[in-house]
């Protein structure tokens, strides 16, 4: 079952939209203090940036962040502390790739093409170093034993180079998670109020603003405007609503009553067929 799940989580990873904010080839660029530290102490720094992707909270610490068979076996509960300091010093490549993939997993970061080819390279060149070695051991020779331990140097080199790299850009990519290259990207922005051109101060909303309106100018509503009814409405004269003598004589003051429904028990006839 594991190798299926690292599977499946290869291949979403593959999915990611995001990248890194800094790839490999401009990390020292983006942090050369930085760098020069993960290169000649890169188990230290390995620490550091394990407990910092975890939030500085070891109790969520599990060896390897859980992508190893060994994660959660170790008794990592009982001394967190302790076996990340293991981890690092003795299996530094993995601690290194665990945090990668730790970071990648939270913020959805895919590995771009420049990144693949130079993590590439650096894991070829390993192996063949390892193979020379061999070759070599076997072999006996020493114009080939020679030409090994420079090609194990040269690629000792090239790994010490991409890891602190690597690790440089972890860095950076948590300093853009905790806020210190500004705001976040993803974060509401301020409210605005919308004003003219030639105003300096936009005035404040749904009140008027002070000094309004300017002096001289009416008031609402104007002195000696009329009042509603004014006086003497209506005018002299005019029929009253309604007229004296509305309705005129004779004429029923209520509607006729209607008779009731249903009829009474005479209803139907009796000479009326059941």
């Amino acid at each position: 079952m594991a190798p299926k799940l690292d599977t499946e989580k290869m291949q979403e990873r593959q999915n990611f939209r995001n990248v890194w904010h800094t790839d490999l080839s401009h990390t020292i660029q983006g942090d050369t203090p930085y760098c020069c530290f993960a290169l000649w102490c890169a188990p230290c720094a390995s620490y550091l940036l394990r407990k910092r992707a975890l939030y500085n909270d070891m109790s969520r610490y599990t060896c390897c962040a859980g992508y190893m068979p060994c994660s959660g076996r170790c008794g990592e509960a009982k001394c967190p502390q302790l076996c990340l300091a293991t981890e690092v010093f003795c299996c530094f490549g993995t601690s290194v790739a665990s945090t990668r993939f730790l970071l990648q997993d939270e913020f959805q970061i895919q590995t771009t093409q420049c990144d693949n080819c130079i993590i590439g390279f650096m894991v070829c060149l390993s192996q063949v170093a390892c193979i020379f070695s061999i070759v070599a051991c076997i072999v006996g020779i020493d114009e080939l034993s020679e030409a090994s331990q420079l090609l194990s140097c040269l690629a000792d080199m090239v790994y010490c180079t991409v890891c602190a790299c690597m690790q440089t850009q972890h860095k950076v990519e948590m300093d853009k998670r905790d806020g210190k290259f500004g705001p976040q990207p993803m974060a509401v922005p301020p409210p605005q109020v919308m004003s003219r051109i030639d105003q300096a101060t936009p005035p404040a909303i749904g009140y008027p603003p002070q000094g309004y309106p300017p002096s001289g100018y009416p008031q609402h509503p104007p002195q000696g405007y009329p009042q509603h009814p004014p006086q003497g409405y209506p005018p002299s004269g005019y029929p009253q609503h309604p007229p004296q003598g509305y309705p005129p004589s004779g004429y029923p003051q209520n509607p006729p009553a209607y008779p009731q429904y249903p009829p009474g028990p005479a209803y139907p006839p009796q000479a009326y067929p059941k």
